[in-house]
């Protein structure tokens, strides 16, 4: 197990569960076997949070924002800044994030494993939320040495999601690739993130039959444990995989994942864009927004509606609708307005 800490021994490492070896099914039982009751709280928090319930993440973790133990303290900071922005708080949010960046202070003095925790999680919280990442993707490379594999795969992910968002969708697909088939035990979350990524670079390079498996795998682990919150968060990137996959087979979930979404990005949009957070395809349903995505990176019409399992006529229409409630007119007009 990743959470192995006992009540005597210092805490090493943050996120317990992130970075847990268990068996899909196992949620509970990997929580109830960190032996630090502190970090047993986080993990707990963290279990919170992934299940899509940030009002519980954040209690649990609230009371670590001013620990004595970095481990700890980054851990709260991480997960109350997405729980906060989960749950519409966009000024709770950026004060866990100040916390955070302010953690950097001392840090060349720090310990290997603090300092590798301290550059994955200050990386990953910048890259997910579009931030200018205060260190290199060498700077991440090498932080992994100092890691236990669960979040040595978690940094891959970050590593994979920083290369999608630099237009490298072959080389995100191949990082997250490869650390899934490096990985030496089961780890549920990271690998969720890792499919849920390698998904996204894959619908970008028009590989659609890999892109799907990517995602069926992803959806595989969180029915296992209920964790929906990450396959919400992923929507927009999936680009209709979750629509594909999901609305007709299952329409009572694939409904929660829409719930989840729609909550996450409004307050993600509060912090990426505030200025003009409302253009930022808030009003767009989740189907007009994969459908932008698609166009957004030059699908026809045609391409759309296969991948999508509708007609023409319906992505024309979908499209039309979306144009209108972003106030354009073109397919031009839409990469401002959309996630790349």
């Amino acid at each position: 197990m990743g959470g192995e800490e006992t009540i005597d021994a210092p805490v090493r490492y943050p996120m317990p569960l992130l970075r847990s070896s268990f068996e899909k099914g196992g949620l509970a039982a990997a929580v109830d076997a960190v032996g630090n009751p502190d970090l047993r709280r986080i993990a707990q928090a963290e279990a919170y949070y992934f299940t899509a319930r940030p009002d519980e993440a954040c209690a649990a973790a609230e009371p670590f924002l001013q620990s004595d133990d970095p481990a700890l303290k980054l851990s709260a900071c991480f997960i109350c800044a997405y729980a906060n922005l989960s749950l519409n708080r966009p000024v709770a949010a950026k004060k866990c994030l100040s916390e955070l960046k302010s953690m950097k202070e001392g840090l060349d003095a720090a310990a290997p494993e603090a300092r590798a925790s301290y550059v994955l999680f200050a990386t990953a919280a910048a890259v997910l939320l579009h931030l200018d990442p205060s260190f290199t993707e060498e700077d991440l490379a090498a932080s992994m040495r100092d890691l236990p594999e669960g979040l040595a795969l978690f940094a891959s992910y970050v590593q994979a999601h920083r290369a999608y968002f630099h237009g490298e969708h072959g080389r995100c697909a191949g990082i997250a690739e490869n650390a899934l088939a490096m990985a030496r035990a089961s780890y549920p979350i990271p690998e969720q993130f890792l499919h849920l990524v390698a998904a996204m670079g894959r619908m970008s390079l028009k590989d659609v039959a890999r892109a799907r498996r990517h995602f069926e795998q992803a959806w595989a682990i969180a029915e296992a444990d209920d964790l929906i919150e990450e396959i919400g968060e992923h929507h927009g990137l999936l680009q209709g995989v979750l629509e594909t996959c999901l609305k007709e087979s299952c329409p009572a979930d694939f409904a929660r994942v829409v719930k989840v979404t729609y909550r996450f990005s409004y307050g993600w949009r509060r912090i990426h864009n505030p200025e003009s957070g409302e253009d930022v395809a808030d009003d767009l349903t989740t189907t007009e927004f994969a459908m932008a995505m698609l166009a957004c990176r030059g699908w026809s019409n045609d391409e759309i509606a296969r991948h999508m399992g509708v007609s023409r006529g319906t992505v024309k229409n979908r499209l039309s609708s979306a144009y209108a409630k972003l106030g354009i007119s073109s397919r031009s007009e839409l990469a401002r307005h959309m996630l790349r």
